[in-house]
Order: structure tokens, then C-alpha cells, then sequence
């Protein structure tokens, strides 16, 4: 690899990661259609660059998916929520949830080319969180950068900054600790019904 392509690398995973920590920090919709692209345009960057992709991952080809869907139907971003999860009588390991209507998330996968639609249909079942009609992103988003950060330390990409030293000190705490540095995202209540209750949270 020549100093230009590890360098375009570098800038490329420090872009997707300082847009995965204003995911984490600030949520809102803006955050996520931005990580959403960041994810999208680091792959196509990485490739070029050092011959790094993420289109063997699950997670990937889900949020892909997704990205191309709403890169072309712009209008349809308002039918997303980003929900905090403080206050809610939920349990989950997560602090906030990204939520859209399943039809949706069908409208996406049946707009891939056909070629692609099966294998992306399996990605996104395996992903992505269904309860009913609603379905969670927020897991996918986060086990994917766990990925993706795991495949640029394997290549020996050199990335830095704030936010990388803030995953790097939570990923290696989990790593010393015992703990997965994947999240299960799962949402269990005692409110009634999981499905009813994200249901009125997207009304």
C-alpha cells in the first residue's frame, strides 16, 4: 500500500467513526442518515484505497440497503423515529432506539436488484430487530462499526482522534473485562405488548 492510499484510508474510517460517536452522543435523525452514508462512502473509499470493504458483512449489505433506499426516496425520512429509551418501561442495552415501519424496511430490500435481493433479505432479517410491524435499526448500526473497526485494526490502518480514542478505550475496557464488544439490542417490557408499545412510540 503507498503512504497516499493508507493516508485516504486513515481520513475515510476517521470520517465513519466521528459519525458513529454523533450517533452515539447527539441522536437524532440527522446523526443517523449521516452515519448511514459515512458507512455507505467508506466502503466504496476503503476499496479503492487499500483494497478494505464490508460487503461480506451482514450488518453492511443491511444498512447498504437501507442507505440506497433513502438516498433516492428523500421524502420518506420523517417516517423514521429516534427514541430514547430512558423513561420507557422497556429493558434493552441500549439508550436509545431507531425505529421504522416494517413496510419500509420491505419497500427497500424489494427496490435491490434482483441478483443481490435474497442474500440482502437474509441480511436484514439477521440484522435488523422485528417486532411486528416495527423494526429496530439501532443495533445494526452499532455492531457493524465494531466490525468495521475491527477489520481496519487488522489491516494495520492507522486511524485517531477523539472519537476513535473513545472507542478504542470502550472496546479494549470490554476486551480486558471479559465483556462482547457486540450489542444484543434486544427490547423486552412489562408494559404489554413489545409491539404495541413501539407502535405508539412511532404514532
Amino acid at each position: 500500500m503507498s503512504d497516499g492510499n493508507v493516508i485516504n484510508a486513515s481520513a475515510t474510517a476517521e470520517r465513519l467513526m466521528r459519525a458513529y460517536h454523533s450517533h452515539c452522543v447527539a441522536p437524532d435523525l440527522d446523526t443517523l442518515f449521516g452515519l448511514l452514508e459515512a458507512t455507505h462512502s467508506a466502503n466504496d473509499r476503503l476499496k479503492k484505497a487499500v483494497g478494505i470493504e464490508f460487503i461480506d458483512i451482514p450488518e453492511f449489505l443491511a444498512l447498504k440497503c437501507l442507505r440506497n433506499f433513502f438516498h433516492h426516496h428523500d421524502e420518506l425520512r420523517h417516517v423514521v423515529r429516534v427514541v430514547p429509551t430512558a423513561g420507557l418501561p422497556i429493558q434493552t442495552d441500549l439508550i436509545f432506539m431507531c425505529l421504522a415501519p416494517r413496510n419500509l424496511i420491505d419497500e427497500a430490500v424489494g427496490q435491490v436488484p434482483e441478483r443481490f435481493r435474497a442474500q440482502t433479505q437474509v441480511a436484514c432479517e439477521y440484522a435488523f430487530h422485528w417486532y411486528g410491524t416495527i423494526v429496530n435499526i439501532n443495533p445494526c448500526l452499532f455492531n457493524f462499526v465494531v466490525h468495521a473497526y475491527e477489520r481496519l485494526v487488522a489491516a494495520e490502518i492507522p486511524i485517531s482522534g477523539d472519537e476513535v480514542d473513545d472507542f478504542r478505550r470502550s472496546y479494549d475496557f470490554e476486551t480486558e473485562t471479559g465483556h462482547s464488544h457486540f450489542v444484543d439490542g434486544r427490547i423486552s417490557t412489562t408494559a404489554g405488548s413489545t409491539q404495541l408499545l413501539l407502535s405508539a412510540l412511532m404514532a
